[in-house]
């Protein structure tokens, strides 16, 4: 089955092509026959006969550091007509300009298979989808209000502070236990986003990794254990933390268990969850999981082929 596929994604000079999950899964679909287009998500527009276009370039693509890929001349395509799947692939952060771009991606679904689905991606932002799961997370305050926090302080000691809706690891805050700069870390963040922040205790078995897990289609596909930099305590790649192999503890699995089913009834086909100290589910990621590069260079696996395969899958049935 040779398929023509768009990518929605930041800019391709801009990626690191030796961990970039989706230059991983471009890789993976060019090996297969597949057509590949490349496009930025600025370039979506919707016609008045209600057809959905993007300014897009053919792209071929190669594992060589600054000769990463080659592309043609730019062209308008009809993403519910010239192609068969549209990987939603850009970077967030999860603004109105994420929502707004699966709300157009939505009108195609009839037509145009989108991975991950833009309706679920829409629905299950990775702080907000994972509160669905409380008895597998650590104790969990989303609030604006700073006595909140201190009330929330005074049962469970130092805490971890961090926007709703950020990603990469970044502007998250480790407060200790005395409270010593709450208000005013308060007062930036609620400068800064207008939504409410989530609350959760400081958990120390951060220090031995933050666990990314995998799954395709809402199996398990892999995993990597991030352990976090000198002088940190996150753990993300994206901020200096370094990855090793890992096995899944018994209530990790029981955590993929739990949420298998659902991942796959709702479309989200490639989901990294986020695991601490073996038992606590901090994230579910839904709108651009990374980590497959890692997983499949420890495990020996093609987590990027697993999801084509998927993908394939769910094309044929439709």
């Amino acid at each position: 089955m040779s398929l023509r596929v768009a990518v929605q994604m930041d800019p391709l000079e801009n990626i690191g092509i030796a961990g970039d999950s989706t230059f991983a899964l471009m890789l993976s679909a060019q090996a297969r026959g597949h057509e590949l287009f490349h496009y930025d998500v600025g370039s979506l527009t919707l016609d008045e006969n209600d057809r959905l276009f993007a300014r897009a370039h053919p792209v071929r693509v190669q594992r060589v550091e600054g000769d990463h890929f080659s592309k043609g001349e730019g062209r308008r395509i009809d993403l519910g007509r010239d192609v068969d799947v549209v990987l939603m692939r850009q970077d967030p952060p999860f603004d109105t300009g994420y929502i707004t771009a699966t709300h157009l991606l939505e009108r195609i679904e009839r037509e145009t298979l989108v991975v991950n689905n833009p309706v679920s991606v829409r629905n299950a932002p990775e702080k907000v989808f994972v509160l669905d799961y409380r008895q597998f997370m650590p104790p969990t305050l989303v609030t604006r209000s700073t006595d909140e926090a201190r009330e929330f302080m005074a049962r469970h000691g130092s805490v971890v502070v961090k926007p709703i809706h950020g990603n990469g690891g970044k502007a998250i805050f480790r407060v200790p236990e005395n409270g010593e700069n709450l208000a005013a870390l308060f007062e930036v963040f609620n400068q800064t986003w207008p939504e409410p922040h989530m609350i959760q205790p400081f958990l120390p078995e951060v220090a031995e990794g933050d666990k990314r897990i995998v799954l395709v289609d809402g199996e398990l596909a892999g995993a990597i254990n991030r352990k976090p930099g000198a002088g940190e305590f996150r753990s993300n790649l994206a901020v200096g933390g370094s990855a090793e192999a890992t096995a899944l503890t018994p209530r990790e699995e029981e955590i993929c268990a739990a949420l298998g089913p659902e991942l796959k009834r709702l479309g989200l086909i490639f989901v990294g969850i986020d695991v601490i100290g073996g038992k606590w589910l901090t994230e579910i990621n839904v709108t651009s999981p990374t980590g497959i590069v890692a997983i499949d260079r420890f495990n020996g696996t093609d987590t990027a082929g697993r999801i084509w395969d998927a993908i394939e899958r769910r094309l044929s049935s439709r």
